[in-house]
């Protein structure tokens, strides 16, 4: 059974780094607030655990993902830039026409690409 569904979820993985938490909730609250504009987004919302972070992010196709790491890029550079945390793993999980449009922007970042085969989206 294939699957229609053209949603791309981008699932990065963060480390944070001994007592700098509370320095960097408040990124998380304007990383936040900028998604929640994105017409594209179907949910967004970070999750932790510890001293690690997950950013729960689908989108409604893969222009909606590449669309929002437009918008969030600057937030994010800054963060990483701050030495407060790091990404730890990056995994893009979609369809693979979906997918195939975000390899070469997102190259740079060397994530690991999750191919869609089987499912269905309500």
């Amino acid at each position: 059974m294939a699957t229609h569904d053209r949603c791309v979820t981008i699932q990065p993985y963060f480390a944070v780094k001994q007592g700098e938490m509370n320095n960097v909730r408040p990124y998380l609250e304007k990383f936040v607030e900028l998604t929640r504009t994105e017409k594209d987004c179907l949910y967004y919302g970070f999750s932790i655990c510890g001293d690690k972070i997950h950013c729960r992010e689908g989108y409604a196709s893969a222009e909606g993902a590449l669309t929002h790491l437009d918008n969030v890029g600057a937030l994010l550079q800054e963060v990483l830039g701050s030495g407060m945390m790091e990404l730890t793993d990056l995994q893009i999980h979609g369809p693979e026409p979906e997918l195939a449009k975000m390899r070469e922007p997102l190259a740079d970042l060397n994530p690991s690409y999750w191919v869609l085969e089987y499912g269905f989206r309500s």
